[in-house]
């Protein structure tokens, strides 16, 4: 992750005055300097004593000042962990909010989309069928197929945090077992509005036949980061976890969106000076990092930045790397979902950043083996505030961390994965970005946010 911290300045770069040296000095006066008169001494004995009673009485004033009020206590009495609090960084908005969409809402509750009732949709995990809930109407309503259009399932599949749409098919009524009094949604043809007005309920499917739906596999792991004050990673654990190198030196991290497509941060691929795409290798499938041998790299055919990103500010800092061959998805490989749209998450939500860059700042090399850290969501507006980053947050960042330092991620560990568990699979939530440093108090970790920029991804990957 690359390091904004400002240079210090350099030791010992103040002049210090001293008496003119009389005749040749021996080793004492090497080192502390040459005698003066003993008039000049007496008067700057005067001086320093005068000015050592004005100090003591300007630190007197200055800790009256700053004193605690009563009751409070001292710093020390508080804790080392107190950070100071950002008046103008108090909120309860989201911290991940969907972008835009003129498509169906998705996510429930009561919410409106257009000044509609919302619809919120999932697929069955038992027989793939396509179910929707409708405000105002209790359950779930199976989604009848006529009317039904090829470019409504990847429409669907995208919303839901999937990159593309698998199969969609019609599934004969007869063949499912229907509850009594069972109702369905039913699109209609569209004469203009959103798609979020096409939908009617019916008690009924004249076509005889429902939507049976399928997106691209993601979110799940085998089982059941740069990171500073992480864990070792068991394998498995992160499959959508990749190392982008350069031959086989580890440059980035980077995820798995799909067999062949991998998204990574901007800032890691986006110089003149860097290799073609044929000299960039995608090692995925791995926890340890040791001796990696080129021929085991997929190579990359495509490397795509974002075409705003700004090498200045870090905004829309993503970018999207096509394989020349697809991974083989297994119990080690295997993709992340992207965010639904739209998606709303708190400040305080728990997610995980992993990754092979530096385990402490001052360590100038990789990690061996994966690590792995639990980082909670930050407000914007606190990240953004006068003790944090100061307004240098755009809409497609967001700040990740403890404001008290020790865990975050750092240098090697950019264009890798923040994910967050949404109850049922693992949601591509940020790509490792910036910081000031690495978990240092006041300078969490700043991500880009992958909800601002799915139409972009999803636009990318389907033209390619």
């Amino acid at each position: 992750m690359p390091s904004t911290a400002p240079g210090w300045p350099s030791p010992g770069g103040e002049q210090r005055g001293h008496c003119p040296a009389q005749g040749t000095p021996d080793p004492a006066e090497l080192s502390f300097g040459a005698p003066c008169p003993v008039r000049r001494l007496l008067l700057l004995l005067g001086l320093a004593g005068l000015l050592a009673g004005t100090a003591a009485g300007t630190w007197l004033l200055v800790k009256r000042v700053k004193e605690p009020p009563a009751g409070q206590g001292s710093p020390q009495e508080q804790g080392l962990d107190v950070i100071p609090a950002c008046e103008e960084g108090e909120e309860e908005e989201p911290v991940v909010r969907g972008a835009p969409s003129t498509g169906p809402c998705t996510g429930g509750g009561s919410s409106q989309c257009n000044g509609t009732p919302s619809v919120s949709f999932r697929i069955s995990t038992a027989n793939s069928l396509l179910e929707a809930r409708l405000e105002a109407h209790p359950g779930w309503l199976l989604v009848c197929h006529g009317h039904w259009g090829p470019s409504l399932g990847t429409l669907l599949c995208q919303q839901l945090g999937y990159l593309s749409m698998t199969r969609q098919q019609g599934v004969k009524l007869r063949d499912v077992r229907v509850s009594a009094g069972q109702r369905f949604l039913q699109a209609t043809p569209r004469q203009g509005g959103s798609l979020q007005d096409m939908w009617q309920v019916r008690s009924s499917c004249q076509s005889g036949r429902i939507v049976a739906l399928q997106c691209s596999e993601c979110g799940l792991q085998a089982g059941a980061v740069r990171v500073v004050g992480g864990t070792d990673a068991a394998p498995g654990r992160w499959p959508w976890q990749v190392s982008v190198c350069q031959g086989s030196r580890h440059r980035c991290g980077g995820s798995v969106l799909a067999p062949e497509w991998i998204l990574t941060a901007a800032h890691c691929v986006h110089s003149f000076r860097q290799p073609p795409a044929p000299a960039w290798l995608v090692f995925a499938g791995i926890v340890t990092h040791g001796s990696l041998q080129p021929e085991a790299g997929v190579p990359v055919r495509e490397i795509i930045p974002h075409p705003l990103y700004s090498d200045s500010s870090l905004d829309y800092d993503i970018a999207l790397m096509r394989l020349q061959v697809p991974l083989n998805f297994s119990g080690a490989i295997r993709a992340a979902c992207l965010p639904p749209s739209p998606q709303d998450l708190l400040q305080g939500t728990q997610c995980w950043v992993s990754g092979w860059g530096y385990t402490s700042p001052e360590q100038a090399q990789v990690a061996g083996t994966l690590k792995e850290a639990l980082v909670p969501l930050i407000g914007t507006r606190r990240c953004n505030s006068s003790c944090v980053y100061k307004g240098e947050l755009t809409a497609r960042m967001l700040c990740a961390g403890h404001l008290q330092g020790r865990v975050d991620a750092c240098q090697g560990d950019s264009g890798g994965p923040l994910v967050c568990w949404d109850g049922s699979m693992w949601r591509l939530v940020g790509i490792v970005s910036w910081g000031q440093g690495c978990a240092e108090p006041n300078h969490p970790g700043v991500y880009t946010n992958v909800a601002q920029l799915l139409p972009w991804i999803h636009r990318v990957t389907q033209i390619h």
